[in-house]
C-alpha cells in the first residue's frame, strides 16, 4: 500500500460552499484528519456534526517565521502519513492557492499526494470588490513579498494579513511608495455570511481591531503622478519627450550633441560630493541618470539599443565580476577582489584585438586622467617603479631640467619638461593611490575658499588691490587657512 496524504480545500467561506462530494469525504473520513489551522467557518460547522480533526495551530506559537512554521507542519504531516499511511489535510481556500504547506509538499517525494479540489476565494474577492482582474492584478502573500515585485499600476492583493504585526510590516511597505491617504479595502471572511469589506486610507491598515487568516487587503491601482520615483515612469517620460508629440529640443538631440551635457553633470556631482550636499547629490545624481536615459531612447528610437540592454550589460558584468558575491569563489580583501576583478576582465577582453595595451584608454579623457590611466596601464605588465624613493628621485630631476629649459629661454622645451614633470608627480600619487585629479580638484576648491576670503576682506577695508602690500595679502591668506582650518 503505497503513502498517500489528500489535501482538501476548504472553500472561501461557509460549508455551503464545499461541494457534495468534498462534503461527504470530510464527514465520511475513515483516515485521520488533519488542517492547518482551526480558524475557519466550515470547521465550526464540521465539529458540530462530530467530525475529529487535529489542527497544527500550536505551531505557530514555536515559531517566529512563518516559513519555519509551514516547514514544520510538513514535517509532522510526513511522519503521520508514514505512521497511518493514508491521512486527509484540509486548507483554508483551494490547496494551490497561497498555501505554503502545500507546495512544500509537492516538493518532497517520499509520500504521494493528492490534491482533491476546493472552492478558490479569489471569485467571492473579486466579488466584494467589484473589480475584473482582466485589467491586470497582482495577488501577493503578505507574509513573504518583496517590495521590488509590486506593480502599482494593477489591482493589488494581499492574502494572508493574519495580524497586526503583518498588516503594520505590509503599511510601511506600502507607503514607501504611495500617499498616507491611498484608499485600501480591508476583506474580512469573504464568502461567508460573515463578510466584512471596509475601505479605509492606507495609513490606517495596521488600525484594524480583528484580524485573521481569512483576513485579505486590496489596494487600488496608483495614478501615474504618484509613482514619479520608479524607473518605469521615469521611462515613460523620457519616451514622450522623444516621441511625436514631446518636446522639440529632446526630439532633436543626439548621442553626439549630449556629450558636453553629461560632462558638465559629472562635473557638477563631483561639486555636489565635495560640498558635502545631499540635496545637490541626489538633484546631480538625477542629471546624469537623465543622460543615461536620453542615449538610451536615442538608441531605441533607431533601433539600436534600449536601456533593458544597458541594464543588462551592466547586471551581467557585476555578477561576472563578483563570483565571490555571486558564484564560489573567495575574496576576504579589497586586493583579492581587485585582483579578480582585473583578471576576469582581461580574459572577457582575451578575444579582441588591439594593437596597443593603451588602446584602452579613453581618448576623450581629461589630461590629468588620461596621464594616470597610462600609467596604469604600463604597470599591469610590469612597467612602474619599483619603490617610491625612485621616483622621488625622477622628480627632482625633472624639476633640475625645467630649470635648465626655463634658462634657455625655449618656450617648446619648457613645455615639454613641465610635462615631464607632472607626469612624474602622477605617478607619485598613484603609487600613494591618490586620484591626481581629484587632489587638484580639492586644492582648487581650497584656493577658492580662501582667496574669495581675501577679497572680502579687501573689500570690506575700503582698500584697493593695488593698495595692497604682499605681506598684507600673506597675512590674509595665513588668516584664512587658519579660519578654514577651524571651520572643518
Amino acid at each position: 500500500m503505497s503513502i498517500k496524504i489528500e489535501v482538501v480545500g476548504l472553500g472561501a467561506g461557509d460549508l455551503d460552499q464545499l461541494t457534495i462530494g468534498l462534503y461527504h469525504k470530510l464527514i465520511n473520513a475513515e483516515v485521520p484528519l488533519f488542517v492547518r489551522t482551526n480558524d475557519h467557518p466550515v470547521l465550526e460547522s464540521l465539529a458540530k456534526q462530530g467530525v475529529n480533526f487535529t489542527s497544527f495551530d500550536p505551531i505557530y506559537k514555536q515559531h517566529e517565521q512563518f516559513e519555519d512554521v509551514y516547514v514544520a507542519i510538513v514535517e509532522q504531516l510526513l511522519k503521520q502519513a508514514k505512521h497511518n499511511k493514508h491521512i486527509l489535510y484540509a486548507v483554508p481556500g483551494h490547496p494551490m492557492l497561497a498555501e505554503r504547506t502545500v507546495q512544500l509538499l509537492l516538493e518532497q517525494d517520499e509520500v504521494n499526494i493528492d490534491i482533491v479540489g476546493g472552492q478558490s476565494y479569489l471569485d467571492a474577492l473579486f466579488t466584494a470588490i467589484q473589480i475584473d482582474p482582466i485589467e491586470g492584478f497582482q495577488f501577493l502573500d503578505a507574509t513573504s513579498f518583496e517590495r521590488s515585485q509590486i506593480n502599482y499600476t494593477q489591482h493589488l492583493i494581499f492574502c494572508q494579513v493574519y495580524d497586526k504585526m503583518i498588516a503594520s510590516e505590509l503599511k510601511l511597505t506600502l507607503l514607501e511608495d504611495l500617499q498616507t491617504d491611498h484608499p485600501v479595502v480591508i476583506i474580512k471572511s469573504v464568502g461567508s455570511s460573515k463578510a466584512e469589506v471596509e475601505t479605509i486610507p492606507l495609513v490606517r491598515l495596521d488600525q484594524c481591531v480583528e484580524l485573521s487568516n481569512l483576513t485579505s487587503v486590496y489596494v487600488q491601482p496608483a495614478k501615474k503622478e504618484v509613482l514619479n520615483h520608479q524607473f518605469n515612469r521615469l521611462r515613460e517620460i523620457i519616451a514622450v519627450l522623444r516621441g511625436s508629440s514631446g518636446c522639440p529640443w529632446d526630439k532633436e538631440q543626439t548621442h553626439e550633441s549630449l556629450r558636453r551635457y553629461l560632462i558638465e553633470e559629472v562635473y557638477e556631482l563631483i561639486d555636489a560630493i565635495n560640498q558635502e550636499d545631499d540635496h545637490h547629490i541626489i538633484e546631480e545624481l538625477g542629471d546624469i541618470l537623465l543622460q543615461v536615459m536620453l542615449h538610451s531612447q536615442i538608441g531605441e528610437d533607431h533601433g539600436y539599443f534600449t536601456v533593458d540592454d544597458v541594464i543588462r550589460s551592466i547586471t551581467d558584468k557585476m555578477i561576472r565580476r563578483h563570483p565571490h558575491v555571486f558564484g564560489d569563489a573567495k575574496a576576504e580583501d579589497t586586493e583579492t577582489v581587485i585582483a579578480n576583478w582585473q583578471a576576469i576582465k582581461a580574459e572577457e577582453k582575451a578575444d579582441q584585438t588591439i594593437d596597443s595595451l593603451l588602446d584602452r584608454i579613453p581618448q576623450s579623457a581629461p589630461t590629468i586622467v588620461k596621464a594616470e590611466a597610462i600609467q596604469k596601464e604600463a604597470a599591469k605588465v610590469g612597467f612602474d617603479w619599483d619603490n617610491p624613493e625612485d621616483i622621488w628621485l625622477k622628480i627632482l630631476e625633472e624639476i633640475e631640467e625645467v630649470k635648465q629649459a626655463v634658462e634657455s629661454g625655449q618656450l617648446v622645451e619648457i613645455e615639454a619638461e613641465f610635462g615631464d614633470l607632472i607626469f612624474a608627480i602622477i605617478n607619485l600619487a598613484r603609487y600613494y593611490k591618490v586620484n591626481s585629479d581629484l587632489a587638484l580638484s580639492q586644492t582648487n576648491i581650497k584656493f577658492t575658499k580662501r582667496f574669495q576670503y581675501i577679497e572680502r576682506k579687501v573689500l570690506a577695508s575700503g582698500s584697493e588691490w593695488g593698495n595692497m602690500s604682499i605681506e598684507e595679502l600673506d597675512h590674509l591668506w595665513e588668516e584664512a587657512k587658519r579660519r578654514m582650518t577651524d571651520e572643518t
